[in-house]
Formats: structure tokens, C-alpha cells, sequence
């Protein structure tokens, strides 16, 4: 038999779900996952206003989703804690599991490998540790300083085509950006392998691979 109590229950788990059920406060959720970001780059990245960034994280905080400081004219947001990077990790799973028009528009984003088939994590960090392929993040580093996968080297999109000579030819590379939904990491797979370079990327960014129970390298304290 239902009760108040119980109504009161659920309602307070849907919280999260009224402020999640935002395509922008999703994406804010994703590019908060990789560190601390102030309303302006929020909004530059999202391609809306400041005034509506602020509304939408006005309401992931009222959902104590994210936090906020003041620095100087900006306020500085981040997640309040890795679960919640975890929470978009698991929702973004759950729908690409569940939901074709999303298979289908991943699919459509590249016509590049979008993973490295037969390789999974473990095998892929050994792999890195003994120097047999090259893992580079080509997020910005701000974003690769604070946190990055074990052994990865930063390599920023924008820095990409004029750090080429950096680059091994002898080995693979293998790219990786913010996770499935980034496309930065086809965009550096088309340019390296136009110069010739033998390269592929992985799905997973940082918040995936927490999720799924690996190491990262961490900011220093």
C-alpha cells in the first residue's frame, strides 16, 4: 500500500531525473566529467548563451548534481563527485543498449573503427605500458591535467597537425577523447591517418573507464 513516506521517497530520487532529462544539462553533465569549467567555456562549448547555461546549472544544482564557486567576474562549476560522473556513464549505456535511433546515429557519426576490436581494457594498458602502441588524448590539456588514462600522452586536436614529427611511425596509435559522443578523436583518427600513420580510437573516455573499474592518473593533489 502506497504511504505519504513513499511518495516522498521517489519523489526525491526523481529529482535527478527532472534535472537530467535536459539534452544541454546532459551534455554540461559530460563536459563537467572532465574537470572544472567556468559558465563562459560551458556556454561556448554548448553553443548557448551564458544567461541559459546559468539556468540549466541552476538547475543541476538544485539537484546537488554540481557545485559552484565564484572566480573573479565567473562562476566555476564542477560535478560533486565522481558518481554523478558515473550516473551519465550508466544513463548513456542504458540508452545505447535499449534505443536503435541511438545506434544508428552513432554509426552514423563515423565511418572510421570507432573501437579497437579485440582489444579490451586491460589488454589495451598493458599494451601502453609496454610501449607497443601510443595512447594519446586529444582533449584540451587542461582537461588531460586532470585526469587522463595510464600511460597517455597529452595531444590536443588543435596542437595535432603541428606536433606530427612527435608522432611514431613505427607503432599504432591509438586516440581517445571525451567518450562515445566526442568527435574529436575521429577528427585526429582522419587527419593521422591521411598523413599516413596507422591509427585508430577507442569509445571510452575517462568517466568510462572509472566506470568500468580502471585506473586513471589522477592530478596531483
Amino acid at each position: 500500500m502506497e504511504t505519504v513516506e513513499n511518495n516522498i521517497l521517489y519523489e526525491q530520487v526523481a529529482r535527478i531525473g527532472k534535472a537530467t532529462s535536459s539534452p544541454k544539462r546532459l551534455e554540461l553533465l559530460e563536459l563537467l566529467a572532465q574537470g572544472e569549467k567556468t559558465v563562459d567555456v560551458l556556454a561556448n562549448e554548448l553553443g548557448i548563451d551564458i544567461k541559459l547555461a546559468s539556468a540549466h546549472l541552476k538547475t543541476l544544482r538544485e539537484a546537488h548534481l554540481v557545485t559552484a564557486k565564484r572566480d573573479g567576474k565567473f562562476m566555476v562549476y564542477k560535478l560533486t563527485g565522481n558518481d554523478v560522473a558515473a550516473l551519465w556513464v550508466a544513463m548513456r549505456q542504458v540508452a545505447e543498449a535499449h534505443l536503435l535511433e541511438l545506434q544508428y546515429a552513432l554509426a552514423q557519426m563515423t565511418s572510421a573503427p570507432d573501437s579497437m576490436t579485440g582489444v579490451n581494457h586491460s589488454q589495451l594498458l598493458e599494451q601502453a605500458r609496454r610501449g607497443e602502441v601510443l595512447v594519446i588524448d586529444v582533449r584540451p590539456k587542461a582537461e588531460f591535467d586532470v585526469a587522463h588514462l595510464p600511460f597517455a600522452c597529452s595531444l590536443p586536436l588543435a596542437d595535432l597537425e603541428a606536433r606530427l614529427a612527435d608522432l611514431p611511425t613505427d607503432k599504432e596509435i591509438v586516440a581517445y577523447c571525451r567518450g562515445p559522443f566526442c568527435v574529436m578523436s575521429d577528427q585526429a583518427v582522419a587527419l593521422l591517418a591521411a598523413k599516413g600513420y596507422r591509427v585508430r580510437k577507442i569509445r571510452d573516455g575517462v568517466s568510462e573507464w572509472q566506470a568500468a573499474g580502471m585506473p586513471v592518473e589522477l592530478a596531483a593533489a
